[in-house]
């Protein structure tokens, strides 16, 4: 397990999508990690200033945030075909024929997924945290992901008679705050996603690919790294072990910001790298009204 959702009442649930209606009520994870998806709502942005998880802060959950404001608030439904992302007139459309665009234009990136990924509305962020952190303080998160078979595994683990939900990959953007290499900036975030998604507490089952230098088909570059996973015990039914692939570069403003695709490793329906690159390939500064498709 390693998606889940943030309810009303703050305790994290199974990710499952519900248009236009409420979270389950609230359930705690298996014990692999903690992922919150969280949709921001203008009434929470009046009551307290922060728009669900860090929407207004600068680094969208990335490191080393205070846990007090890293934990997140209220929420609202997810929209999986992305109809509540703001854009203006005039932008690009997907630069691959039949495919999505997915906007994050606080960060300024936009990239493109195939039609079979459901888009979150561009107020959700995903994080993972160390499942023994009370204060459940985000190791790396994403804003605005998309999601592979958000049922892909589904079991009752902890025996409550309510049946789980794990999806197979999500892909999404972030920024990087205080980052000084755009090659430390994809090191980093894709263990913290491999880590905290998949194996920890132990972090000796990582393999990290070297840093290879990477040009989008906009001509937008950086650097990128694979990070897998081998021989993580299958504890749970939905378990196993997991594979990122972060792209990190700047953005028209020089800042720091990645990319970043996280899923199962291992298993029959595993993303194909193929695919998770020509995804990657469609990664491109944000235009204002990209993503009106």
């Amino acid at each position: 397990m390693w998606q889940g959702q943030q309810s009303p009442s703050g305790e994290p649930n199974q990710q499952k999508t519900y248009p236009g209606s409420a979270p389950e009520p609230p359930r705690r994870p298996r014990n692999r990690t903690t992922i919150a998806v969280v949709a921001a709502a203008t009434a929470v942005v009046v009551a307290c200033g922060v728009t669900g998880f860090l929407v207004l802060r600068d680094n969208d959950g990335g490191k080393g945030n205070d846990p007090a404001e890293a934990k997140p608030a209220a929420t609202g439904p997810a929209s999986p075909d992305g109809s509540d992302r703001s854009a203006a007139e005039a932008g690009s459309g997907p630069l691959v024929p039949g495919w999505n665009t997915v906007v994050n234009a606080k960060r300024g990136i936009t990239f493109d997924v195939p039609a079979s990924w459901a888009r979150q509305s561009a107020s959700w962020v995903s994080y993972v945290a160390e499942d023994d952190d009370p204060e459940e303080k985000p190791l790396v998160a994403m804003m605005a992901p998309a999601v592979l078979k958000e049922k892909w595994c589904t079991s009752d683990d902890n025996k409550d008679g309510n049946e789980e939900a794990t999806s197979l990959a999500s892909t999404g953007t972030t920024g990087e705050k205080g980052s000084k290499s755009a090659a430390e900036d994809t090191e980093d975030t894709a263990k913290n996603w491999v880590y905290g998604a998949y194996t920890q507490p132990d972090r000796t089952r990582l393999s990290i690919g070297e840093p290879e230098s990477y040009r989008t088909k906009s001509g937008v570059e950086g650097s990128l790294v694979t990070v897998t996973s081998s021989g993580t015990p299958k504890t749970n039914k939905c378990d196993s072990d997991g594979k990122a692939m972060t792209f990190a570069f700047k953005n028209a403003a020089g800042d720091f910001v990645s990319w970043t695709y996280i899923g199962a490793h291992g298993v029959p329906d595993e993303v194909s790298d193929p695919t998770i690159r020509q995804i990657l390939s469609t990664v491109r500064l944000f235009k204002e009204g990209d993503g009106q498709d």
